[in-house]
């Protein structure tokens, strides 16, 4: 059964941090990432222990804060009455990709030093491409995510 997170009576925060809330958004729009995920527990733990973010809602279907955005995670599926020809699947093949995750970060060399030491694997250590610094990652499930 999916648990969502919030703030408890006793609960200790440092000054000036918040606790991520759950994306819903009461004016406006919110993005979030949707992935497919072959084990949701792993993928939740890629995302909050090795990228550094918190979980909101855990379960089947679970939800990451991370910076600025959030990242769901639930298990493929096939067709439902409001996508009645879509089925949901990890990447089958890691190496073929249609779209990724850029994840924009004030200091390249060490945050690929931090998530490094965290876990992450990376393709390449962080290359000057005239225009940006970037590397790409791939999460548990094979999704591409480039740091830049």
């Amino acid at each position: 059964m999916p648990t969502q997170h919030g703030r408890s009576d006793d609960a200790t925060e440092p000054e000036g941090t918040q606790m991520a809330e759950f994306p819903a958004p009461k004016e406006g729009i919110a993005l979030t990432h949707f992935i497919v995920s072959r084990d949701v527990e792993r993928s939740r733990r890629f995302y909050t222990q090795v990228l550094g973010g918190e979980a909101v809602l855990e379960g089947e279907l679970s939800i990451v804060a991370l910076a600025n955005g959030w990242i769901t995670i639930s298990v493929g599926g096939g067709p439902t009455d409001d996508k009645p020809t879509v089925t949901l699947e990890p990447p089958s093949d890691p190496d073929h990709a249609s779209s990724f995750l850029n994840i924009r970060v004030a200091d390249i060399g060490s945050i690929y030093e931090q998530w490094s030491a965290r876990g992450a694997e990376f393709l390449t250590p962080p290359i000057d491409r005239g225009t940006e610094i970037r590397c790409y990652m791939r999460d548990p499930d094979g999704y591409l995510r480039t740091l830049s």
